[in-house]
């Protein structure tokens, strides 16, 4: 029999490292919270240094072409006057007409695109002047053919007027185009510095997060040994000493409670920042793939160093950036849903019915008739079954995570088998499920049951949290699972049940 003053000093250190656990369980969720924040802000930050990259790509672009189409215009104009000077064809003069009525909406869309400064507009209105001195040259020319003057119409071509012209136009046109392509330099530069610091920042903070996680995970199961401990505490205590029982259970419900608010806090403070940070990387990736587009449509041959570098940031490094946010953040939630759903396990009243094992098991394998199919293995239901007084879906739970491991980790060198057989030994009921699946070490029968613990090659999709939940419903049905495996040969999970489920340390533990 315990001392009064042992019994206070065991609540007091529960109260202590439940306080301890809650303390560090906050400090962990603020620091991935502000981190998560600051992976927001940073993607944020560079999705804006994008849009605005991408216009200024999409400005420069524009411009270039509408300049070198005035100058193609201006060519044609040119050709088609030649032609016409030495054919006397009208035929010529098609694409002269063309070029000639096309040259101001040309010089207007060159106006428009022009918004990087007064220097800008002035070189536009410099070329509008060429253009309409060139055109000038060309229209005299014609008309002196037209009138029969032809010589004085070759004589003007002879003045090399016309020539100096379109030498002054692509100079000008080089003046306009030559500070925007210095601009666009500059900002790739700044863009490529950008990404590499939000690659930086992604990574760190993704790792960050995964640490962060994982020290969750970790007190979570301290904690949960802990209880594991003072609930084995609890049944070796006198039953006939009622104030002890009580007292015992009342600080089994504390425990409790407490993971449940861990687990909630878990759940609900890093889901919501989660959120953010998956809604920025999608608009990362929308203003990613424009800007990809508008280097795509750059010409590759003319691409300077900084360029290069660009590219290559754009089609690497922002993807890998991306893609390891998605996988630490994906991992993320998994962890919490997998954190949440065992602890909300505990919460649930147990509801005693009678089960028929036989037809209840011959709905779970039909569950599974379709994805045993597919993998070529048999279930061999072994009658008859006995049936039992006890809750009707944790069975469910149980037998479905049970045969649900074993089709999913088949020796695919061999045909799949699964046997599902029970017997009566002393007032307990003996249910055994064995496959000649994969087999697992010695080494891991035991950790298999603990949470986020996986044996063997992890090719096959899962949190590790299954056999942990078998684990917890069978002993809440008063019972015990137990294994026997050998690698390569298979394995037989032995679960042990009464034949009668009692509800009186439910309703204790309740009740307290």
């Amino acid at each position: 029999m315990d001392r009064p003053h042992s019994r206070t000093g065991r609540s007091s250190a529960m109260q202590t490292f439940s306080t301890t656990v809650t303390r560090r369980a906050l400090l962990m969720l603020l620091a991935a919270a502000l981190t998560l924040l600051g992976i927001v802000a940073m993607s944020g930050w560079l999705a804006d240094s994008t849009r605005q990259f991408s216009r200024s790509v999409g400005r420069i672009t524009s411009l270039r072409v509408a300049a070198g189409t005035l100058l193609s215009q201006l060519q044609d104009a040119e050709i088609g006057q030649r032609g016409y000077l030495l054919t006397e064809d009208r035929h010529y003069l098609k694409p002269y007409e063309a070029a000639n009525i096309a040259v101001d909406s040309t010089i207007a869309r060159l106006r428009d695109l022009a918004d990087g400064g007064a220097d800008e507009l002035r070189i536009v209105d410099r070329l509008a002047v060429l253009a309409d001195a060139k055109r000038e040259e060309l229209a005299q020319t014609i008309t002196l053919m037209e009138a029969g003057r032809r010589d004085e119409a070759l004589a003007v071509v002879r003045t090399g007027r016309g020539m100096m012209l379109m030498d002054d136009a692509r100079r000008v046109l080089a003046d306009l185009i030559t500070p925007a392509d210095a601009q666009l330099d500059t900002q790739l530069t700044a863009l490529i510095g950008q990404a590499r610091t939000s690659g930086w920042v992604a990574n760190l903070g993704g790792l960050f997060i995964v640490l962060v996680v994982g020290g969750a995970v970790w007190i979570a199961l301290r904690y949960t040994r802990d209880l594991m401990r003072a609930q084995r505490a609890i049944q070796a205590l006198n039953d006939s000493l009622e104030q002890r029982v009580s007292e015992r259970t009342k600080e089994l419900q504390r425990a409790n409670d407490e993971i449940q608010r861990f687990a909630y806090i878990v759940s609900h403070d890093l889901r919501a920042p989660l959120v953010n940070v998956m809604g920025f990387t999608g608009e990362f990736e929308v203003g990613l793939a424009s800007v990809r587009a508008h280097l795509d449509r750059l010409p590759p041959d003319g691409d300077d160093a900084a360029a290069s570098e660009a590219r290559r940031a754009v089609v690497e490094d922002m993807p890998e950036a991306i893609g390891f946010i998605r996988a630490s953040t994906t991992k993320m939630d998994r962890l919490i849903n997998a954190i949440l759903a065992l602890s909300r396990q505990g919460g649930r009243t147990l509801n005693p019915e009678p089960v028929s094992m036989q037809a209840l098991l011959e709905n779970v394998v039909a569950s599974l008739r379709h994805q045993a199919s597919e993998q070529h293995c048999t279930i061999d239901i072994r009658e008859p079954l006995p049936s039992l007084l006890s809750d009707r879906l944790a069975l469910e739970q149980v037998f479905g995570n049970l045969l649900d491991n074993a089709v999913k980790y088949l020796d695919p060198a061999r045909t799949g088998r699964i046997a599902i057989q029970g017997r009566v030994e002393e007032n307990r009921l003996i249910f055994e499920v064995a496959d000649n699946g994969r087999g697992i070490a010695p080494q891991d029968h035991e950790r298999i049951f603990e949470l986020f613990r996986r044996s063997g090659v992890q090719d096959r999709p899962g949190e590790g949290i299954g056999l942990a939940y078998v684990r917890t419903l069978i002993r809440r049905l008063q019972g015990e699972v137990t294994i026997e495996s050998v690698p390569g040969q298979g394995s037989v999970f032995r679960i042990t049940l009464p034949q009668a489920l009692s509800l009186s340390s439910e309703k204790a533990v309740h009740d307290a």
